[in-house]
């Protein structure tokens, strides 16, 4: 018998985490599937000049615990990961070890955008899993 589905929701702390996590939560209610909730932190360029630059650095709250309340009311099996690294790197490697059927990250608002390729088009070149950018 095959396992259930896996899929794998990239989440940030952009405006548009929530709208990801609400796709992905639907996603998974339709396809009876388990959710796996991804967050990547990133280190600032600043963090070299620091003596332990990951002592210390992550002093917020955690974006995926919204997702992941919202997701355990509607009765879906999730997992929270959180990651250092690169967004597109973080979720290459959760979707690989998961061996997710899906990926569903949030459209680039960042003025970078212009000047390097998207997590969402990283993931699509990729070419291992259907990927859903969602605006």
């Amino acid at each position: 018998m095959r396992p259930p589905p896996v899929i794998v929701a990239g989440v940030s702390d952009s405006v548009t985490a929530l709208r990801v996590g609400a796709y992905a939560c639907g996603l998974a209610l339709r396809q009876r599937a388990r959710l796996v909730v991804v967050h990547a932190r990133t280190i600032p360029a600043a963090a070299c000049l620091v003596p332990d630059p990951l002592g210390d650095l992550w002093t917020g709250g955690d974006p995926c615990a919204e997702v992941a309340e919202v997701a355990h009311r509607l009765g879906l099996p999730t997992e929270v990961r959180t990651a250092w690294g690169t967004p597109a790197d973080v979720l290459t490697r959760v979707a690989a070890e998961t061996r997710a059927d899906a990926v569903v990250v949030g459209a680039s608002t960042g003025r970078t955008r212009r000047l390097r390729p998207s997590v969402g088009v990283r993931l699509v070149r990729c070419g291992r899993w259907p990927v859903m950018v969602v605006p």
